[in-house]
């Protein structure tokens, strides 16, 4: 199958170098592109995307495979399917996809000091494993003491060393607007203070308003870059702030089918 919308963008002359400058699709030894993940059009779609030396964002609707991606980039990278350091081995239920063993991620250009994979959906069943082996490292409060939103951004404050490889999958999910900027101001810390690469996959218009990144779409069209503006998560959530009211009297005014935004 012959990749559509591919993709390959080159660092500006001044950014420094990514950690990991690269992720490719081993496409020729695809053994089947009727079959999950490879059916996904954006997994189609793909063939090498060039990572920003500092965030990467993917982005795209609900089953647009952001997802299925970073969690296969993580797995390549060596991380636990649920989330963790490198050292983590639990399995709580193991529902990842082979996607990572056709992806190919490019040779490290520096020595990393710090692995972390934060995925909110499985953040409880990595909280549990932490507690269950006695791990330090992340404050001094359980994370199971903690509101999901506070337990999170505690991790990050106090697991994230720097010089590091960090992987979130939707870390949105469990902050209030107010803690997604606060979010915003360590990954800005960790990449500008602590010379770490960051990919995130996200919703949130917040955390993509982050300017020294790269946003990639995922959509039925495949996979292309894009500028904030341009993202669905902008564009939708500017116009309704902009016309509340009528998105709300036309919802409201719904009794059938649905609200074509």
């Amino acid at each position: 199958m012959e990749a559509k919308n591919i993709v390959y963008y080159s660092s500006e002359p001044n950014e420094p170098q990514a950690i990991f400058p690269n992720v490719s699709l081993n496409r020729d030894e695809i053994p089947n592109w009727d079959k999950y993940p490879f059916s996904i059009p954006a997994i189609q779609g793909m063939e090498k995307l060039e990572l920003h030396p500092k965030v990467t964002f993917l982005v795209g609707e609900n089953g647009s495979g952001k997802s299925t991606l970073i969690e296969g980039i993580a797995v390549k990278a060596g991380f636990n399917p649920e989330g963790g350091s490198r050292d983590f081995n639990f399995s709580t239920r193991a529902s990842h996809s082979e996607l990572y063993k056709f992806l190919e991620l490019s040779r490290p250009t520096r020595k990393i000091n710090d692995w972390y994979f934060l995925r909110a959906e499985s953040f409880y069943n990595v909280s549990t494993e932490i507690e269950n082996l006695r791990v330090s490292g992340y404050g001094p409060k359980s994370l199971h003491e903690q509101s999901h939103g506070e337990a999170f951004l505690a991790l990050a404050m106090n697991r994230f060393k720097g010089r590091g490889f960090y992987i979130m999958d939707e870390p949105e999910s469990a902050l209030s607007p107010a803690r997604q900027i606060a979010l915003l101001y360590m990954i800005h810390k960790l990449v500008h203070e602590m010379e770490s690469q960051i990919i995130i996959s996200t919703h949130s218009p917040i955390l993509l308003a982050y300017p020294e990144s790269r946003i990639y779409q995922l959509s039925d069209a495949g996979i292309h870059e894009s500028s904030y503006e341009e993202t669905e998560h902008f564009r939708i959530t500017h116009d309704f702030l902009q016309n509340r009211e009528t998105y709300m009297r036309n919802i409201m005014q719904i009794d059938q089918g649905t609200l074509d935004l």
